[in-house]
């Protein structure tokens, strides 16, 4: 039997087999008939390769669950990661992803499956981060982007030649920049209500946690106009320092 090809690439789909599908009275609806592993499993692909997903998974999941021990066990399983993906499925997504780890931990496309789970975690994240203006969401921790960076440094420091590791760690920074981001607004979301400690504290865990990052000049801004607040000239002196020191061009003054 041919050799099963890897899992379905993020942006170009591999070359698939090509068959016909089959449909109810002329409908778009798939009639999972008592088929051959292999016919429904070309079907899956065709329908992937057509971009309807919601079509795939229905015949990816029939086949799962006849033929779970079958030759097309694991690629039907990386399929259906992908698929539900590509349907913004994400709480399905992530099911599949953590059995794939838990059933096939050496599995020679893991780097591929740690990486998906990350991109995963990242579009879960899209959702709160669209939201980050209303006051009600900013004390909530982006939990899927901390997750997602969590997916992509394991993917780089335990598969560090994977064809996936590069794009990887340029997420990484991205997740980094996100989540520098995401504390800054809940910083100036401290200030505007005049809760100076509170506001002090989360600008100091941006310089901390998020060096490097574009949140660390205004960080560090808000610890000044905090401290100042707050009556420590020592720590707003000190803060100053290392804002002028770090950022020469700043033009802040409290």
């Amino acid at each position: 039997m041919r050799k099963l090809a890897g899992p379905l690439l993020l942006v170009l789909a591999s070359s698939l087999m090509m068959a016909g599908c089959s449909s109810k009275q002329g409908s778009d609806a798939y009639v999972i008939e008592d088929r051959s592993p292999e016919a429904l499993y070309t079907d899956a692909r065709q329908a992937m390769e057509a971009g309807s997903f919601s079509k795939a998974t229905k015949i990816l999941e029939a086949l799962d669950s006849r033929y779970p021990f079958g030759t097309y066990k694991t690629q039907v399983q990386l399929d259906l990661i992908y698929a539900y993906y590509k349907l913004d499925d994400t709480a399905s997504a992530l099911a599949n992803v953590d059995r794939f780890i838990r059933l096939n931990p050496t599995h020679k496309d893991i780097d591929y499956v740690y990486y998906m789970r990350g991109l995963i975690n990242m579009l879960a994240d899209s959702y709160l981060f669209h939201e980050l203006l209303s006051i009600d969401r900013t004390d909530r921790d982006p939990e899927n982007a901390k997750a997602a960076f969590k997916d992509f440094e394991k993917l780089v420091k335990t598969f560090p030649d994977s064809r996936y590791a590069a794009d990887g760690r340029q997420r990484m920074i991205a997740i980094k920049n996100r989540l520098a981001e995401y504390s800054l607004r809940v910083a100036e979301y401290y200030v505007k209500i005049e809760a100076w400690v509170a506001a002090a504290n989360r600008a100091q865990q941006i310089v901390e946690t998020y060096a490097g990052t574009p949140a660390v000049e205004p960080a560090l801004e808000i610890m000044a106009k905090s401290y100042h607040e707050l009556g420590q000239e020592t720590l707003k002196q000190n803060t100053m320092a290392v804002l002028k020191s770090t950022y020469p061009d700043n033009t802040f003054s409290e």
